[in-house]
This record gives C-alpha cells, sequence and structure tokens, in this order.
C-alpha cells in the first residue's frame, strides 16, 4: 500500500480509500493518521517514505496532496516531484554535455562580466570555475538563466536611488549561446526556457501547498512575483588536486559541494548522478536521485517566514570520480516583500537588517558573486 501510494496518481487513491468507508470520519483527522502511519519508513530506506507527488496534482492545487507535502518537509525537509508531462531530464542533460564542451572562446561571448570585462550581463550567462585547489573550496562551472528575456521599460541602470538600480539589475535579460549551429541554438534556448517555467511552476505550486497546509493565506501573495529567481546549469568537474578544505568538519568525509542550507525555494535536478546527501537525525545520508523528476526543499529565509514549521534541510555533495552535473532552481520572495515578520507577526532573523526581500537580495548577490564567480 505504501509503494503504491507514493508512486502512484493520489487522486486514485484517495478515491479508493474513500470507498472503503473512509470519509465515515473526518479526512483532516484521517488523513493525518493515515499519514503518520503510511511514512513510517524502513532503517535500511531512510528516504524511502519521502513523498513522489504528480506533477499535475500538485498544479492542480488539489488540496489532497497538501498533508503529503507537508509529512515530508517536516520530517524529511524535502520531496520529490514526478510524472511531468512532455520533461525529459535527458534531453536537459545532453544538451548541458554539449553546452559545456563547446570551445572556451566560444562560451566566453557569453560570461559574465567578472570573467569578461567586455561583456554587460553581470549574472545570466555562463561562469567558469577555477580549479584552484589553494584559493578556492569548490570547482564547479555555472551557466545562469533568470526569467527575464528583455528589461522592463520603466527601469534605468542611470537612476541614482540605489533601490531602483538594484530593480533595475536584477531585470537582467538572459543571454543565450550563440555557436553558429542554429540548430543547437534553438534546442537549448527553448528546452531551458521550458524547463524553467516548469521548475517555477512547482516552487510556486509549493508555496500554494505549504500555504493551504499551514494556514497561511498570505503566504502566496509574497511570491507573486518572481525579479530574481535563477535556474543553475551546473558542471563539477573532477579535480585534480585536493587538500583539507574540501574534507568535511562535521565527518571528514571529501565533498563537491560544502555543507549548506538553502536560502529560499529550491527545485534541484541530480538526473542520475548520486552523491547529494542530507542531513537526517544526525546523519549525512544519501538522497534518491530525481532521475526524471526534481527535488524541492526550502531554505532558511523561507523557513523563517512560515515560523520555521518545515525542516530547512542541511544538505552537500560528496566527491564522486566524474564529472557532475545538476540543475538548481531558486525562487524568492517578490522585490517588495515584507521578510522582516513571520506568518504570525514574530520578527524573523533576516528582519534584524532587512524589511524587505530587495535589501536582502542586494547583500545576498554581493556575497554570491565573491564566492561563486
Amino acid at each position: 500500500l505504501q509503494h503504491y501510494f507514493i508512486q502512484s496518481n493520489l487522486s486514485e487513491m484517495i478515491k479508493f480509500l474513500l470507498l472503503l468507508g473512509v470519509a465515515l470520519v473526518p479526512m483532516s483527522a484521517f488523513l493525518s493518521e493515515f499519514v503518520e502511519k503510511l511514512f513510517h519508513g524502513e532503517e535500511s530506506d531512510v528516504f524511502g517514505p519521502v513523498a513522489r507527488i504528480p506533477y499535475s496534482d500538485l498544479l492542480n492545487n488539489n488540496p489532497y496532496v497538501d498533508p503529503f507535502v507537508l509529512h515530508s518537509m517536516k520530517h524529511y525537509g524535502f520531496f520529490y516531484v514526478v510524472d511531468v508531462p512532455g520533461y525529459n531530464a535527458s534531453t536537459e542533460l545532453n544538451l548541458m554535455h554539449k553546452f559545456y564542451d563547446l570551445p572556451e572562446e566560444v562560451k566566453a561571448n557569453i560570461e559574465i562580466r567578472r570573467h569578461n570585462p567586455a561583456n554587460p550581463n553581470a549574472y545570466r550567462g555562463y561562469c567558469p570555475g577555477l580549479d584552484d585547489v589553494e584559493n578556492t573550496l569548490q570547482y564547479k562551472n555555472l551557466y545562469n538563466i533568470g526569467p527575464h528575456e528583455v528589461r522592463a521599460p520603466m527601469t534605468s541602470q542611470k537612476d541614482d536611488d540605489l533601490m531602483k538600480k538594484l530593480r533595475y539589475d536584477i531585470q537582467e535579460p538572459n543571454v543565450w549561446p550563440s555557436t553558429g549551429d542554429c540548430e543547437f541554438d534553438k534546442e537549448f534556448k527553448e528546452t531551458f526556457q521550458e524547463g524553467f517555467e516548469i521548475r517555477r511552476n512547482i516552487a510556486r505550486a509549493f508555496v500554494r501547498s505549504i500555504s493551504r497546509a499551514l494556514e497561511f493565506p498570505e503566504l502566496t501573495s509574497l511570491f507573486a512575483e518572481d525579479e530574481f529567481s535563477a535556474m543553475g546549469l551546473r558542471k563539477y568537474p573532477v579535480r585534480k588536486r585536493i587538500n583539507e578544505n574540501m574534507y568535511s568538519d562535521y565527518d571528514s568525509e571529501l565533498l563537491r559541494e560544502l555543507e549548506h542550507v538553502d536560502s529560499t525555494v529550491t527545485v534541484l535536478s541530480t538526473f542520475n548522478n548520486p552523491g547529494l546527501q542530507m542531513l537526517y537525525e544526525g546523519v549525512y545520508r544519501d538522497a534518491p536521485v530525481s532521475d526524471n523528476g526534481f527535488i524541492v526543499n526550502i531554505g532558511k529565509l523561507v523557513d523563517d517566514i512560515i515560523d520555521n514549521q518545515l525542516v530547512s534541510v542541511k544538505h552537500r555533495v560528496k566527491e564522486t570520480e566524474f564529472d557532475r552535473y545538476s540543475i538548481t532552481y531558486f525562487l524568492g520572495p517578490q522585490f517588495d516583500a515584507d521578510i522582516s515578520r513571520s506568518m504570525s507577526g514574530e520578527p524573523t532573523e533576516a528582519g534584524r537588517k532587512y524589511r524587505i526581500f530587495g535589501e536582502w537580495i542586494k547583500d545576498y548577490l554581493g556575497a554570491i558573486e565573491l564566492f561563486y564567480y
């Protein structure tokens, strides 16, 4: 029953349960008890019970998915979205391989300004990693895609108001490869535009689900716009050398991606690449790969806004003996969203310094630029 429920269409299972007479008890009371029993995992497969929610069920705002999303987020800090119509992870992965195999002089045309001062793009575009074992803790290449293809006409780079200038900066248009191979360029752009939209749909539907489950109807209004959502196509090349800084302070594991907690809503694709580990009950454990679906989790900023009712899971990527590819999508609150107080009115950690998300993102971007770029 457990295997059937989390792998199959949830609506069909709910109908089946109703036919058995489950509706004779209050649905909310039943679901709470049922979920606890259903998701009691076995020690040998600790993440086996993590919910796998069909994409269409999540996006259709069907409230019956909410207890299962909520349970996984409270107990594990993540869940999976599966059965995405028309989505093919292999297509994305193959295009990533082709992109990163392009000559460096071709990719240099879309490098961010920090790496190629001749280019105007500061955040969107290609960021080559540096295999500098003495000065960098992580070695990864990144291609960053955002929600904008053109800037809004009312913004101006020349505005003297720092926040208005930031509004201009965060609407930076995407830059796409121009390789001379029109077929590749077209497929690459269209595939990842569609992939961006799928991930944005998942993240927004997740916010709606949590707002219903936690009875925070105001939460969705904080995510009405997504001026600085971002999708990163990541390649972690095999490092030629290592040093002690790459070992975990927690358990001495050699790492590709350092231990961290995200800030906003994350939709992650690991494809069939192992290496991702989630901290659960004091131990880092291997998370099942996303395969042809997605992994969803939240970060500290969002968890504070919802009064820390979910788990903002700490995670990392352990060292692998191959080039590792993944895609991360981050959805943050809209620029003017008040992040200073939680849904219950309590001060948030971010609220000690910032009132709106735009103020927070200004400092965050500076840190990201120094750390990753």
